[in-house]
């Protein structure tokens, strides 16, 4: 279990200071883009369909994981993890949790677009809505495992946030919550462009998605890999801070990849900025 303590020595006051600059500008741009996301789905009818809810749900998972780096982003600001042991446990499976619904959710749009696109019928609701109960309740599953016993929630090496403890060999099976989704994007957007890229009907980008996931949860699944071969103590406390770094901008970059470049969802999200141009 952990128990609340000062910052470690191996961190420097600038150090500190970055690194907390650099996790509230990832909140808030994740909270204010997903959340112009969220509202613009709540006012604009036209985007109450079944393959948009995909992407709501993707927007609250992602503007949870904004939510726990604002916390993280404010106790590394006041340079100590204030929230004590149940603090910690509770900031870790927040984070794991939404952390899984957004790499789940990116497979599900993946999915959805396939079926969008490459099937002679539209996604309905009676396969969307599962499809999202799917994804949180899984999510929340393995997320509370930890919280039973299998794995633990432990600091960050900077030890003002909260994650699951990848240095214990329990934590090494989570690889496979990362490399299904990775496998489910990468398929379905390599169907897509295989069995649709030719007739130009396409109105996707068909590998940025999976460039991201990538991207954004690669780091943390090499550490998860690299420490249920070897002690991850070999790697500095200050690189093993990247990946969780690199992670924050996920949110960000899902919102401007899936409701900016999306039209009807930028128009929904402009109409509720621009209120008056509706009237």
């Amino acid at each position: 279990m952990a128990e609340s303590r000062a910052l470690p020595a191996s961190f420097g006051e600038l150090e500190v200071l970055t690194v907390g600059t650099v996790l509230l500008v990832e909140a808030l741009a994740g909270l204010s883009l997903n959340g112009l996301t969220i509202f613009s789905f709540c006012k604009t009818p036209e985007l109450r369909t079944p393959i948009h809810l995909l992407v709501l749900s993707l927007a609250l998972a992602d503007s949870g994981i904004s939510l726990n780096a604002l916390i993280a982003a404010i106790s590394s600001l006041f340079r100590r993890w204030p929230y004590g042991s149940e603090g910690c446990q509770a900031h870790g499976f927040q984070g794991f949790a939404t952390a899984l619904a957004s790499i789940c959710g990116t497979a599900a749009i993946a999915w959805g677009r396939y079926h969008h696109y490459c099937t002679r019928s539209q996604l309905a609701w009676n396969t969307a809505v599962p499809l999202v109960l799917f994804v949180w309740l899984s999510s929340v599953f393995w997320a509370a495992l930890p919280l039973m016993g299998w794995g633990h929630y432990d600091y960050e090496p900077l030890g003002t946030c909260c994650t699951l403890d990848y240095s214990k060999a329990s934590s090494s099976p989570r690889l496979f919550n990362f490399l299904v989704p990775l496998f489910i994007t990468l398929t379905s957007y390599r169907l897509m462009e295989q069995k649709c890229g030719r007739s130009g009907h396409l109105q996707v980008n068909t590998t940025l998605p999976g460039q991201m996931l990538l991207l954004g949860w690669g780091p943390y699944a090499l550490l998860y890999l690299y420490a249920a071969i070897t002690d991850v103590n070999s790697i500095s406390p200050k690189m093993q801070m990247v990946p969780a770094l690199i992670a924050k901008t996920v949110p960000t970059i899902n919102a401007i990849n899936y409701a900016l470049h999306n039209g009807m969802v930028y128009r929904g999200i402009w109409q509720c900025l621009s209120p008056q141009r509706t009237q």
